[in-house]
């Protein structure tokens, strides 16, 4: 299996799953890489802490450092709750060993499960394309399957665990898994992954035409509100998104995005609009002013 990954220094997520196995594997020794694993106890399942001791004993063999820690979530954490622990995790580790992004074994069948659960839900353009590859979360095995990963944990003989929550029925991706996915024929996956990949494009385009509208509108980080009330319900959506993600701040889910979007056209000057627990917006005379939340003393 052929990867790539910028040299520098990174995180590595391992569950001990074998998609992560692979991903270590390929990248232990690779030249230009600087690599700390990272393990996430959820604490979902009883004996979690064998994965855990599984990944502490290989990460050993390559002699690469190794940082852990238990979240102790129970047998009923969602996985919207399990992913928002595991990356907050990832990201402490990250800041405190100077990386400069995380990589994590996503591969092709997560690509498809992951836009066919955006579109179940109803997703917005981003939805279809939402797992990709950045400089800061780097996902090197998006091009390769899971029989590819599986062919090649074989005949390497590597050494992994089987999450048995992986065969749940409560938990939706299991579901698109199994009664879903399992249905697509080559040619059907072959669509979906190219009707993926137009979506990724055409969602670069946009954003990058909504960071040349937002650089000639925005002064000292102020937005022109005169501009934003003119604009299109939907198209001022967006410009608010990509104004708060321009700092950092990617949760904003739909009905946080359509509150902030009514807000910033319709408050009256002096007014406040809450984002989050960093950031507020203050409407001004002349525009949207994006500040930050200074904790008290």
């Amino acid at each position: 299996m052929d990867i790539a990954v910028r040299p520098g220094r990174y995180i590595i997520a391992v569950s001990g799953g074998i998609d992560s196995m692979v991903l270590l594997r390929l990248l232990r020794s690779r030249p230009g890489l600087t690599l700390t694993v990272a393990h996430f106890n959820h604490g979902i399942r009883p004996d979690s802490n064998i994965d855990q001791q599984l990944v502490r004993e290989v990460t050993h063999d390559y002699a690469l450092p190794f940082v852990t820690a238990n979240g102790s979530l129970g047998p009923d954490a969602s996985e919207a709750a399990a992913r928002k622990a595991r990356y907050e995790f990832l990201e402490r580790v990250r800041d405190a060993s100077g990386a400069s992004g995380i990589i994590t074994a996503h591969h092709q069948d997560d690509l498809l499960e992951t836009a066919v659960i955006n579109l179940l839900r109803g997703t917005n353009r981003r939805g279809l394309s939402s797992l990709t590859s950045t400089d800061h979360r780097v996902r090197p095995l998006l091009e390769y399957d899971k029989q590819a990963i599986r062919r090649y944990a074989a005949m390497q003989g590597l050494r992994w665990r089987e999450d048995v929550t992986n065969n749940d029925p409560k938990f939706l991706r299991n579901h698109v898994r199994k009664n879903i996915l399992s249905k697509f024929s080559p040619e059907d996956r072959r669509r979906l992954l190219e009707l993926i990949r137009e979506s990724q494009q055409r969602n670069e385009l946009i954003e990058a035409m909504l960071i040349n509208h937002l650089h000639v509108r925005l002064h000292n980080e102020e937005l022109d509100r005169k501009w934003f009330i003119q604009l299109p319900h939907v198209v001022a959506k967006e410009v608010i998104y990509e104004w708060l993600r321009r700092h950092g701040i990617r949760d904003v889910d739909s009905p946080k995005l359509e509150r902030i979007t009514v807000a910033a056209k319709t408050y009256r000057v002096g007014r406040i609009i809450e984002v989050d627990k960093l950031y507020r917006i203050k409407v001004t005379r002349t525009g949207l002013a994006l500040q930050p939340l200074r904790p008290s003393h």
